[in-house]
């Protein structure tokens, strides 16, 4: 009887490192299996939440019209300056006036250019139909810029299609 338990203390000696061993390895690949379950939880998540913010982000882009850039001015000035004489309480009055047109567009103020002369006469005409007395206030002046700027949009439409002249600017402006 001494032999069968010497016999079998060996046996069961060598079956517990052996299940110690199984019980290592379960343990070390479900240790693995928890942190790949959850590495690859974590990546679909953020990935799936990055997708929805970057949907999200593009349609807000496709639902805003594209905001126009808005170019640099170009000022073209019209040289000579124009003179203008008034009669007014029987006196011979003169205004002087250097005009600038600004625009953003180049290439339709270089078609404009071509009907420069027009566009000389319709301002030469204007000036010369105004009244002295309402030219002194700056109310009055301001008027007839923008009076100006609507007669060079005007003549832009007709003869390049669009309005080409933002607006019509003085740089100097001299009553007598």
């Amino acid at each position: 009887m001494a032999k069968k338990e010497a016999a079998q203390a060996p046996a069961d000696g060598e079956a517990k490192p052996a299940g110690k061993m199984k019980l290592i390895i379960i343990i070390a690949i479900a240790v693995l299996l928890a942190v790949g379950l959850s590495a690859g939880g974590t990546w679909f998540f953020l990935s799936k939440k990055d997708d929805g913010a970057a949907d999200k982000a593009k349609e807000e882009v496709a639902a805003e019209p594209a905001a126009p850039v808005k170019q640099a001015a170009i000022y073209e000035e019209l040289a000579p300056a124009f003179v203008v004489n008034f009669n007014h309480q029987g006196r011979a009055r003169y205004m002087q006036v250097s005009v600038a047109l600004m625009t953003r567009d180049q290439v339709a103020l270089d078609a404009l250019k071509i009907h420069m002369p027009v566009l000389r006469n319709r301002l030469v005409m204007l000036f010369s139909s105004q009244d002295f007395a309402s030219l002194i206030s700056p109310v009055g002046k301001e008027m007839l810029r923008q009076q100006a700027t609507a007669s060079v949009q005007e003549l832009a439409e007709k003869e390049v299609g669009k309005v080409t002249v933002e607006q019509v600017l003085f740089t100097n402006l001299v009553l007598q």
